[in-house]
């Protein structure tokens, strides 16, 4: 019987027995369908589990700047979140845009979207013009879709007006068995890491990394004060990291004691758990009363405001964050969970002097500084939780309603957690107790 090629990936064949099987006519995804687009109007609680499933689907042709990437393991981002709730505008709308751009974008215009934006996993064919890499590459998926011909591309690559988000408002995305990825999304997989551990890092940790370190972000100086929302999520964890490695004082605000002994061991200088100011009243964050009594509990700990605050919940945190910043400090924010529509008081805004900074996803410059510094293990995964790819609805759904810590996997051609390491040796210098931090928090596989 002759091996097919998802079995040729998984067996790790040489580039040459690769390229010689031929590529499958369909394989699995996870998808939403455009016939659903309407199941959850005027239904209070959008269970993700009913609208994101697994359908298998024709494998689209390359195009030459592309790489066709054999996923074994994908995660969960909000993103995928907001596609399979439909809001806040259906996905189908960004690929429509796609398709009447014509070309190879025309193929991203279908009646299912293949979602996911992250990935790890080896490439098993390449486009005419691709020229770094080849068959058997390990590799992990940047999700910063852009245009190269575009000028602005050339400065900042989240400048150009062809810029999107991979897997969210582009097809043929990375919770599948095979991806369709453009060159320029592409990084060496860390080789120290598991195929799951390394696919949860590339959104979140690049995304921390452009707001807080890079130059088009907060600047985060040595001995800044950083008041970090959400801090055991998937953002917040690798926020984390990155202020105590930058000399920073990170802040961290979770809701539970348990996720507060985390952020100890991943070296947060202070912990505050919201649930112990508000009381049970969940609105007082919202209000100026619970401003002022977070403010205190953040000088308790520090002795002084916050210079930056990492901002992504949105909606309900916003009015807290421009508030508790100090005199001419920054609010980074990149994204609104709760809700985009912002109110806030804006005399704290203009007459103490701060500044709001828009931040969105990460350039490739800035996905492989943070992918170096994850490949050298001064960033570690936030792999909290394992699933298999039948059950990604399940998987969307403890990130929807906010049971999970750090980033949730899900294993696609990968038959098992804990494979793909190819340098032990650097992992045993790092110690395996650093890589489960997130996992003993979590369940190990689903």
């Amino acid at each position: 019987m002759s091996t097919t090629l998802s079995e040729a990936v998984i067996a790790g064949c040489t580039a040459d027995e690769l390229q010689a099987i031929p590529l499958p006519a369909t394989y699995p995804a996870a998808t939403v369908r455009q016939q659903d687009v309407g199941m959850f109007q005027d239904v209070p609680d959008k269970d993700v589990r009913k609208s994101l499933v697994v359908d298998e689907v024709p494998l689209p042709e390359l195009a030459p700047d592309e790489a066709l990437v054999a996923v074994m393991a994908s995660a969960i981002n909000y993103n995928t979140v907001w596609t399979a709730m439909f809001e806040p505008v259906p996905t189908f709308a960004f690929l429509r845009q796609m398709g009447r751009a014509g070309g190879w974008d025309a193929r991203h215009d279908l009646p299912y979207h293949i979602v996911g934006s992250d990935a790890a996993g080896v490439v098993v064919r390449t486009g005419s013009n691709v020229r770094h890499w080849k068959a058997g590459d390990h590799v992990v998926v940047s999700p910063a879709y852009v245009d190269e011909q575009e000028p602005a591309t050339h400065s900042d690559g989240m400048l150009g007006d062809g810029q999107r988000a991979w897997g969210f408002e582009t097809n043929f995305g990375g919770l599948a068995h095979y991806a369709v990825v453009r060159a320029s999304q592409l990084l060496p997989k860390p080789a120290m890491l598991s195929w799951e551990e390394a696919a949860v890092n590339p959104l979140c940790a690049s995304t921390a990394y452009r707001m807080l370190v890079s130059d088009r972000g907060a600047r985060m100086k040595q001995g800044d004060v950083v008041l970090i929302w959400g801090a055991t999520g998937g953002l917040g964890s690798y926020a984390v990291q990155l202020v105590a490695n930058g000399g920073g004082i990170p802040v961290g605000v979770v809701n539970s004691p348990a996720k507060a002994d985390i952020l100890k061991t991943l070296g947060c200088h202070a912990v505050i758990d919201r649930s112990q100011i508000e009381q049970g009243d969940t609105t007082l964050l919202q209000r100026p009363e619970g401003w002022k009594k977070l403010g205190n509990a953040i000088r308790d700990a520090v002795g002084e405001d916050p210079h930056i605050v990492f901002e992504h919940v949105g909606k309900a945190t916003f009015a807290a964050s421009v508030f508790l910043a100090r005199r001419g400090g920054r609010i980074v924010t990149c994204g609104s969970s709760t809700g985009y529509e912002h109110t806030f008081d804006n005399r704290y805004l203009w007459m103490r002097l701060k500044h709001i900074i828009g931040s969105h996803g990460a350039n490739w410059h800035e996905q492989d500084e943070v992918n170096r510094l994850i490949a050298k293990g001064y960033v570690l995964p936030a792999l909290s939780t394992t699933y298999t790819l039948d059950n990604v609805g399940t998987a969307a759904r403890s990130v929807q309603t906010n049971q999970h810590i750090g980033k949730v996997g899900v294993l696609c051609l990968a038959p098992t957690a804990g494979l793909g390491i190819t340098d032990p040796q650097a992992r045993a210098r790092i110690g395996e107790d650093k890589f489960k931090v997130f996992q003993q928090a979590g369940s190990t596989q689903h």
